[in-house]
């Protein structure tokens, strides 16, 4: 059964929620004192609070918000439960932290009249740049109350279709574009067999959509991420921090570093013959600068 679409402020909180405990998290609060505490301070007139309480009864038993979101489809979407899910799994090396802010950021993309096409893309991308399994993450997709009946039949298609096609074909068969030039050009031919025997796919997509997709048939699918965040203001996926920090290392480090390389500088000219002193002699023909 598919969980009803909530009310804007219930969004609006949710992202709140998720944004306070990643950054509660962060800071080595322990959860049951961040679900505590933030019960207070979410609006009482929503469902969250209540949601919330039963989370943090949940966590004492079995340690996961995930199983308490999952009795709870009614409030929280499939694929909110899945992303959590995938983040609290012992062997995944998905982030709990990126879980959270992937939340925020589609809680707050619900709260402000989302489209069922960006929705879509936001939510494969997250499974996409993440590796969280694409079966389960388009099961989970397709139940989202937001979608309709054709678009759940299209997103379950997509498991098979995704083997043939890339995605960006996938979506430019599926859009308004595609369905345009299909028409212009049954009305130039005098024979339409092919049309008649071709059934056109579902039209999901608008027609912008399905110019910036058939622009990227054959390129990497981030640039289709990309084109469609930049001219249609979809929303951006988050990404993980850990990459950067692991490019940084510590001062102390570094600093130690630059001694080795000094030192193996020093190694290599002994070896070629000794070092040059004369570099490090004053200059007799210039004369001091007061």
């Amino acid at each position: 059964m598919r969980s009803p679409i909530l009310d804007r402020e219930e969004y609006i909180e949710q992202a709140y929620f998720f944004r306070i405990y990643r950054e509660r998290l962060q800071e080595n609060v322990p959860s049951q004192e961040i679900l505590q505490s933030i019960q207070e301070e979410i609006l009482a007139t929503t469902r969250l609070p209540m949601a919330i309480d039963f989370l943090r009864t949940e966590i004492l038993h079995s340690g996961r918000i995930s199983d308490a979101m999952q009795r709870l489809p009614h409030y929280f979407a499939p694929f909110q439960t899945f992303v959590i899910q995938r983040a609290e799994d012992d062997e995944s090396r998905f982030e709990q932290f990126v879980a959270l802010k992937i939340l925020e950021s589609e809680a707050t993309y619900r709260a402000r009249n989302p489209t069922p096409s960006g929705m879509f893309v936001y939510q494969f991308e997250c499974i996409a740049r993440n590796r969280l399994g694409y079966a389960e993450g388009l099961r989970a997709i397709a139940m989202d109350p937001l979608y309709s009946d054709d678009w759940t039949r299209w997103i379950m298609r997509l498991s098979n279709d995704l083997g043939g096609k890339e995605l960006s074909e996938i979506v430019y068969l599926a859009s308004q574009h595609f369905h345009n030039r299909r028409a212009t050009r049954s009305t130039q031919k005098t024979v339409e067999s092919e049309v008649n025997t071709t059934p056109a796919p579902a039209m999901l997509f608008g027609d912008q959509e399905g110019r910036i997709a058939k622009a990227n048939i054959g390129r990497d699918p981030l640039f289709f991420f990309a084109a469609l965040q930049r001219q249609l203001d979809y929303p951006a996926v988050p990404r993980s921090q850990r990459a950067n920090d692991n490019e940084k290392l510590p001062a102390v480090l570094e600093a130690r570093l630059n001694k080795l390389e000094q030192r193996l500088k020093i190694i290599e000219m002994e070896s070629k013959g000794g070092i040059d002193l004369k570099q490090f002699y004053r200059n007799p023909d210039r004369s001091d600068v007061s």
